[in-house]
């Protein structure tokens, strides 16, 4: 497993956040974003990314006084899968667009015809 720390980690996070286009970045509301070193127990070990809240085209006008959405990156399992640096700096972008996704209501289907597995 490539030996990067958490706080480099949870930098590519943040750069991976950085390059959500502006007037996506906009439109995301009530969503936080966090690592963790590992997916919790009932999920799969090799579990990259989750997102654990109510879809943008899920809310109507009875949505308010929640807490927000989550979106976890899971900082072992893409060590795992990864041989560089490069593919880590990869694989989180790919990650973090692909839970963002989520928030806008895109399903895997949809993500994987999209070409983010």
């Amino acid at each position: 497993m490539l030996d990067i720390s958490r706080e480099q980690f949870e930098e590519l996070v943040g750069l991976a956040l950085d390059e959500i286009p502006g007037e996506l970045a906009t439109l995301m509301d009530n969503v936080a974003v966090f690592v963790e070193d590992d997916p919790p127990p009932e999920e799969p070990r090799d579990l990259l990314g989750l997102y654990d809240g109510t879809p943008l085209t899920d809310r109507d006008h009875s949505y308010g006084g929640v807490l927000p959405d989550r979106i976890t990156i899971f900082m072992n399992p893409t060590l795992r899968i990864c041989d560089s640096y490069e593919e880590v700096v990869e694989e989180v972008h790919v990650t973090v667009v692909h839970e963002i996704a989520h928030h806008f209501g895109i399903d895997d289907d949809r993500l994987h015809q999209l070409g983010y597995d």
